[in-house]
């Protein structure tokens, strides 16, 4: 009689601290906000009668964009500050593979994405090819930012510190080209956002470690194979020097 082979021993790890799952979520709710009041303004609505009813509704959508705005850009702010300040899984170097063991695990991980092993490389936080494209996401995060205060600093009201970001404008090739790039790279988060989601709930059922519940209480399941004790806490085994 064959018998099913045991599994593996877990162990509960804290790896998502609290500004990162805040940073996450109003990331998350931002983008929502955005994108929909985006689309408002570029597109307006043809239902609404009357020119003060048009202007009021717009002014409405536009304020709400704004806001969200304001809370995207601390958010993404925040949450770069704390790759230098929070703990081995939020670090920056999660994101750029500058250690050897992480650059080397990328192929692993890519055969593990295309099928061709049935298991993935140990990883408690971000494998290294999720952190990489993580790493490119901000970069977008920054360009939504950096497009966004160029478009705002030309209507900006006389006095308004945010006019002094016109110096943005010539830097991504005019005003036109800012708004196109503002649009485009908003679907190109819209459409990483659907990858994320499906990504994530299919990691967690195939792990098995937690990983959608994570962003909620901060704890994964993981292997302890997959871990060392450094004598206070565990650490990922594949982020230990030497």
């Amino acid at each position: 009689m064959i018998q099913d082979k045991p599994l593996a021993e877990t162990v509960r790890v804290y790896v998502w601290e609290w500004p990162v799952r805040t940073c996450h979520w109003l990331i998350a709710g931002a983008i929502v906000v955005l994108s929909i009041t985006g689309l408002f303004i570029a597109h307006p609505s043809p239902v609404t009668t009357g020119l003060a009813s048009q202007r009021s509704l717009m002014g409405l959508v536009k304020l709400i964009h704004y806001s969200a705005a304001i809370v995207f850009g601390i958010a993404v702010i925040s949450r770069v500050w704390w790759m230098f300040a929070g703990n081995n899984y939020a670090r920056w170097d999660k994101f750029v593979p500058a250690r050897k063991k992480r650059w080397k695990a990328l192929g692993p991980t890519f055969s593990y994405y295309m099928f061709r092993l049935r298991k993935p490389p140990g990883f408690v936080g971000h494998n290294p090819l999720a952190g990489l494209a993580y790493s490119v996401v901000f970069v977008v995060y920054l360009i939504m930012i950096g497009t966004g205060l160029a478009m705002y600093s030309v209507s900006a009201h006389t006095g308004s510190p945010l006019g002094w970001f016109t110096f943005l404008v010539p830097w991504f090739g005019g005003l036109a080209t800012a708004r196109w790039l503002h649009h485009g790279f908003m679907w190109l988060l819209l459409g990483f956002a659907v990858h994320h989601v499906y990504s994530a709930v299919l990691m967690s059922q195939v792990e098995a470690n937690a990983t959608v519940e994570s962003i909620f209480s901060g704890y994964k399941f993981v292997p302890r194979e997959d871990l060392v004790y450094s004598g206070y806490r565990f650490i990922d085994r594949k982020d230990t020097r030497g």
